[in-house]
C-alpha cells in the first residue's frame, strides 16, 4: 500500500503503524522502532523495486512470541531448519501484506544493518557483550526482521515508535560490569566476543550450566531483568548458536 499521492510525499501516516501492531499482534512479535532513510545512503530495494524510503523494526522484547512460535513449530512435519526463522518470516510476511511493505530478514544477502537501524531509531548502544542494551528491556530482546516501505514515515509515527530514544544508556551507570567476570572462559573481553571459546565451553561437561540456563554473562545484567528469557527459550538459543 502506497503512502499517498504523489508517492514518497507527505509521510506515512500513523494508520499504517498501527496495522503492522494488529497483524503482529497474535503472534507476540512487536514494532521495534523505524527510521527514515536518508537519500544519499545505501538502501535496500523497497517493495517497488527502487530504494527504500523507510523501514520498520519488527522483533521481541521479553519471550512473549514462545508460545506461539513452539505451537507452529510442533505442528511442522518434518521440522524445518531454521524454524524460528522460518515462522518470524511468516508472521512478518502477514504484516507486510497489511501495509504493501517489504520484508528483509537479519540473514537475508547482502546483510543488512540491523544493528545500526536499532541504534538510529531507538537510541540504542552496545553492551559490553555486544548485545545491544534498551533501557527497559536490558539485554532481553531481539529484531527478527524488518518492514520496507516505499515512502516516508511522518514524524509522529516515528515519536511514538522510537519512544525510548533519548534515553540514558544502563552500561553508563554500570561500574561493575558482573556481564564481564560472569563467563567462566572469559569469551567476552576488550577484543570483543569469542564464539570459539564459548562453544568449546559449551560442549564440555563443565559447559552443561550455560547450555540448560543460558549465557551466564548475559543473565549477570542486573537490567531487565522481568523480561528475561525462560529457561527453555535460552537453551533454545544456545542449541542454535552451536549450531550455527
Amino acid at each position: 500500500m502506497r503512502c499517498g499521492a504523489p508517492p514518497r510525499r507527505g509521510g506515512l501516516g500513523a494508520e499504517r503503524p498501527e496495522r503492522v501492531w494488529a497483524a503482529l499482534g497474535p503472534s507476540g512479535l512487536v514494532l521495534r522502532g523505524g527510521l527514515n532513510f536518508a537519500a544519499d545512503e545505501p538502501r535496500p530495494p523497497g517493495p517497488d523495486g527502487q530504494p527504500a524510503a523507510a523501514v520498520l523494526l519488527i522483533g521481541n522484547a521479553g519471550a512473549g512470541y514462545w508460545s506461539v512460535f513452539t505451537r507452529w513449530r510442533d505442528r511442522q512435519d518434518p521440522p524445518p531448519a531454521d524454524p524460528l526463522d522460518r515462522w518470524s518470516r511468516a508472521v512478518l510476511e502477514r504484516a507486510a501484506a497489511a501495509i504493501g511493505a517489504r520484508v528483509l530478514m537479519p540473514n537475508d544477502r547482502p546483510f543488512a544493518p540491523f544493528q545500526q537501524w536499532a541504534m538510529r531509531a531507538e537510541g540504542l548502544k552496545p553492551s559490553p557483550l555486544g548485545v545491544l542494551m534498551h533501557p527497559r528491556f536490558g539485554l532481553w530482546h531481539a529484531f527478527r526482521g524488518a518492514l520496507l516501505l516505499d515512502c516516508p514515515l511522518a514524524p509522529a509515527a516515528l515519536q511514538r515508535l522510537n519512544a525510548a530514544a533519548g534515553a540514558p544508556h544502563p552500561c553508563d551507570s554500570c561500574a561493575d560490569r558482573p556481564c564481564l567476570r560472569a563467563c567462566p572462559v572469559a569469551a567476552y573481553g576488550p577484543g570483543g566476543f569469542d564464539p570459539a571459546a564459548c562453544k568449546t565451553h559449551l560442549r564440555r561437561p563443565e559447559g552443561a550450566g550455560c547450555g540448560a540456563s543460558g549465557c551466564l554473562a548475559r543473565n549477570a545484567c542486573p537490567e531487565g531483568v522481568a523480561w528475561r528469557y525462560p529457561a527453555v527459550v535460552q537453551r533454545f538459543h544456545q542449541r542454535a548458536f552451536l549450531d550455527g
